[in-house]
């Protein structure tokens, strides 16, 4: 599986790399114009989104989408050592911000977030996602807490209701499979192996997953292993999908085979794509503490960086539209396009889901954190995914798999 995938970055990197290569000097970059460069790896609607852009700033989106996400990060390297690097693209915060900042890839936006947090438009815990060695770099298209999405059509079948605890939901998963459906969404690979681990350890002792992004906790501590132990339980009985399956998750929620998909706000949007409608068809409720006595209720957050390359001829031109994506307008238009939570407070949540949601989360009982995909030291988050994968396809004895992450996270706390 993996020489196929590969092979496939491989082959459009090469594509990639003779497109940016490819433009005469007399063609146009977009430089000087009002249409900008964008390359993303996210599959929201941006061609539509950018007639916004296009009303209140005069900038259009020349979107390029890449669905592998070896293949896309594979083509935004390659852009870097050309003169076309784009004026906009998606990437990750944390580990991976930080690759591209140490090498002085990614324009700094220091300026921008000072002038948004003093205007309210942001908040200054979001501003810290942003910032490395003091200075931020790039600025969020999204900011998405972790929710669990549910069937209700399914729910309302079989008479079940949304669940507040750990208990609860064990129960409502051991009714779908009574019923000949599968609880739980799972999938294996990059970039959604981490999943269940995050929801797992961070809903037992949220200390004991901050400690494996810092290094203070091993891999193969006995509350890891407990974890994966809860993990490997699950699975056995009948609570997850095949996590080898290409049906996607929302087609698998459509025809009802699945009840429940944990992801961020972001995935309203997915949902609509395959006429699944907020309110009717799927709600939300937070996911429940593993661990009943954890004093607060852990939501993972993750946040969907728009960044500007330093080099890029289109730089300023990418600066203006990052900036602007951050206003209430723009959020506003953006929650009402794709369904989801705005974070920019003076903006409004378009589904009354979302509405509900956001202000349960304002209450204090409910404590936010990184989500594992940028809180993972890079090398760590790589080999997590090869693991857990492994460990889903091949299920039994955990150690082994903790053992193997534990081995490249010793090489890289021992450098750094």
């Amino acid at each position: 599986m993996r020489p196929t995938r590969s092979a496939a970055a491989a082959a459009v990197l090469l594509l990639g790399a003779a497109a940016l290569s490819g433009c005469s000097a007399g063609g146009s970059s977009g430089a000087d114009s009002g249409e900008l460069t964008f390359i993303t790896d996210k599959t929201w609607d941006f061609d539509t989104f950018s007639a916004e852009s296009k009303k209140d700033i005069d900038v259009s989106l020349a979107t390029t989408a890449y669905a592998d996400q070896e293949a896309f990060q594979a083509f935004v390297k390659q852009s870097f050592r050309t003169n076309k690097s784009p004026g906009l693209f998606t990437w990750h915060t944390g580990g991976q911000l930080e690759e591209l900042v140490a090498e002085d890839l990614v324009a700094p936006t220091t300026d921008i977030w000072t002038k948004a947090v003093e205007n309210g438009d942001v908040a200054e815990s979001v501003r810290d996602l942003y910032t490395v060695d003091g200075e931020q770099y790039c600025t969020p298209i999204s900011v998405d807490d972790w929710v669990m999405y549910y069937d209700k059509r399914t729910f309302e079948e079989y008479g079940l209701t949304a669940p507040t605890t750990w208990e609860e939901m064990m129960t409502v998963s051991d009714t779908l499979v009574d019923n000949g459906v599968t609880p739980f969404w799972n999938a294996g690979g990059n970039p959604w192996a981490f999943v269940w681990f995050q929801i797992l350890a961070a809903g037992t002792d949220l200390d004991l997953y901050t400690g494996l992004t810092t290094g203070e906790v091993d891999w193969t501590d006995p509350e890891v292993v407990d974890v994966m132990n809860i993990w490997l339980d699950m699975k056995e009985k009948g609570y997850f999908t095949d996590p080898g399956s290409k049906v996607a998750a929302e087609t698998q929620m459509k025809d009802q085979e699945v009840a429940m998909i944990p992801f961020g706000t972001w995935y309203a949007s997915t949902l609509t794509t395959v006429g699944l409608e907020s309110g009717t068809d799927w709600g939300v409720f937070p996911i429940p503490n593993v661990n009943p006595d954890q004093e607060t209720t852990p939501v993972a957050i993750e946040t969907a960086p728009a960044c500007t390359a330093e080099n890029s001829p289109q730089k300023d031109l990418g600066l203006e539209y990052a900036e602007w994506w951050m206003s209430s307008e723009a959020q506003t238009a953006w929650s009402e396009q794709e369904g989801n939570l705005p974070y920019n407070p003076n903006a409004e949540a378009s589904t009354e889901e979302f509405q509900a949601i956001g202000a349960e989360f304002a209450d204090p009982s409910y404590e936010f954190y990184l989500r594992w995909y940028e809180a993972a030291p890079a090398p760590i988050l790589t080999a997590s995914l090869d693991q857990f994968t492994g460990f889903m396809t091949n299920p039994g004895d955990p150690t082994p798999y903790l053992e193997g992450i534990q081995q490249v996270a010793d090489e890289y706390w021992a450098g750094n």
